[in-house]
């Protein structure tokens, strides 16, 4: 495969666009030559074995992997038409536009409404904070559930309450696109369920990007789903890329209806 699996939905609206980037750490390649559209204000769905670079990929878009100096990335990420890896690009700006929730819960040791307030805080924000903590919070769907204990530590929430009280955290600073990896991971069937519901309400504001190991939930979750896997050179690679119903139900690829079938990964 060269890589280059494009959605065989016409692309409306493009929020990110990989072209030809490639991914490395020191001499270890692990992403190979991906050529895709990401849609707007829909949900998107990486999914492949481990080891295929979901993750890294998904950690190019904001910049992330810079945090490792052994990481190197050929070719270029356009967001909104701006080639966001171009070595002049403004980091701290990309990292505001595009959000990150984490596989495990990560809330500060601060209050929730702290939590949620840091970001803009950090960027010079100090007028309207508890309208925009709320807004947050009501959007994350945890404000019914909390607005009576903002001043208490984030980190006395249950585990599905931390997870979106990170989303709130993230909603705050006002992005344009939230990456989420392996947000439900750590989570109890109940709360992954209120995940998935509120990245349907998300998405209509939102460009949503998500790595997921759970195939029910890239099914259940996702308007579009790539799929990756590995090649003879242990390197990840786009096999394809189309409408998540079309995925699941009538890949192009066999490596694509075995995977999603159970008969590998």
């Amino acid at each position: 495969m060269n890589g280059e699996a494009r959605s065989n939905e016409t692309v409306q609206s493009s929020a990110l666009r990989f072209e030809h980037v490639s991914c490395s750490y020191g001499k270890n390649l692990v992403v190979r030559d991906v050529h895709l559209e990401i849609p707007r204000n829909q949900i998107t769905a990486l999914i492949g074995p481990s080891g295929c670079g979901k993750s890294t990929l998904l950690r190019s878009i904001n910049r992330m992997n810079d945090l490792v100096p052994s990481f190197r990335m050929q070719g270029s990420i356009f967001f909104d038409g701006e080639d966001i890896s171009a070595r002049g690009a403004d980091v701290i700006d990309i990292r505001r536009r595009v959000g990150m929730v984490f596989q495990k819960p990560n809330p500060f040791p601060k209050s929730i409404f702290e939590n949620v307030a840091f970001g803009p805080r950090l960027l010079g924000q100090t007028a309207g904070l508890e309208d925009l903590v709320e807004e947050s919070l009501h959007r994350a769907a945890l404000w019914e559930e909390v607005k009576d204990k903002l001043g208490e530590p984030g980190l006395s929430l249950s585990g599905g309450q931390q997870q979106r009280l990170c989303i709130a955290r993230a909603i705050a600073v006002r992005p344009e696109v939230i990456l989420m990896d392996e947000p439900c991971s750590a989570l109890d069937p109940r709360s992954t369920l209120q995940i998935e519901e509120l990245m349907r309400v998300l998405a209509k504001d939102y460009t949503i990007v998500i790595v997921t190991h759970n195939m029910q939930q890239a099914a259940r979750a996702s308007d579009q789903t790539i799929f990756m896997t590995m090649g003879d050179d242990r390197a990840g690679y786009v096999v394809e890329y189309a409408a998540t119903s079309k995925v699941f139900t009538a890949p192009e690829h066999q490596l694509t209806a075995d995977y999603v079938s159970g008969r590998f990964g």
